[in-house]
């Protein structure tokens, strides 16, 4: 059933008509990208594309916000079936396999190409960056650690090499393994750091291209 008046309230920030336009690909459904899922559909996404080749187990429910009814089940389709809920007219392609090389994504004729990369290593951030560079406008890279996130952005205006110095190595990694510590409300903060970066592009506004904040310490520093 389509609810003309759903957006109301985010009218004159977020640009509907820009929204509409794009095909977002999600790559990890876990801690952060189940939560950049879940707000991009309260937003109203009209296409998006979730990749994740995860199930989900015991320790991921009070992390990333999974129901004891979602145990053993493919987090795509568990995040897919709660986003289509909340907005019954987003078109969805749920693909519950690893990001490869080959075949790469590929926005929908028309749409605008944006990925949001929430995922826990370095070598496939590396994959990512390397196989869509050249082939989506806006790339958003959410990466948390327990009371600690980092979001790092690049677009046609942001240097490309900025964002792949913060791809070193995977020992040096920013963030830990999917077993580290971290909680759901790092990372609903680290989602909604990554979908207000989504809404200033959206805006014509700038986006920042590295941000990191400390909960615990109460820190934002964002480099010159």
């Amino acid at each position: 059933m389509v609810h003309p008046d759903r957006d109301t309230r985010q009218r004159g920030i977020v640009p509907a008509e820009r929204l509409n336009q794009l095909h977002v690909l999600v790559v990890g459904v876990g801690a952060i990208g189940r939560q950049v899922a879940l707000q991009l559909a309260s937003l109203g996404m009209s296409r998006m594309t979730l990749m994740d080749h995860d199930l989900v187990r015991v320790e991921n429910l009070a992390v990333q916000g999974y129901w004891p009814s979602d145990l053993h089940q493919p987090k795509v389709e568990v995040t897919g079936a709660l986003c289509q809920r909340i907005h019954p007219d987003l078109l969805l392609t749920k693909t519950a396999e690893r990001f490869r090389r080959h075949p790469g994504w590929e926005a929908d004729v028309g749409r605008t190409p944006v990925v949001m990369v929430c995922v826990d290593s370095i070598n496939t951030r590396r994959i990512i960056s390397e196989t869509l560079q050249c082939h989506v406008d806006l790339l958003i890279d959410g990466r948390m650690h327990a009371e600690v996130m980092r979001i790092v952005c690049q677009d046609h205006q942001t240097d490309q090499d900025r964002y792949l110095q913060t791809l070193f190595a995977e020992s040096e990694a920013f963030v830990g393994s999917c077993t580290a510590r971290s909680t759901i409300y790092t990372a609903s903060i680290a989602a909604g750091l990554m979908v207000s970066q989504l809404v200033r592009w959206l805006r014509h506004m700038p986006v920042i291209p590295d941000q990191t904040l400390n909960l615990l310490s109460c820190d934002l520093i964002i480099p010159e």
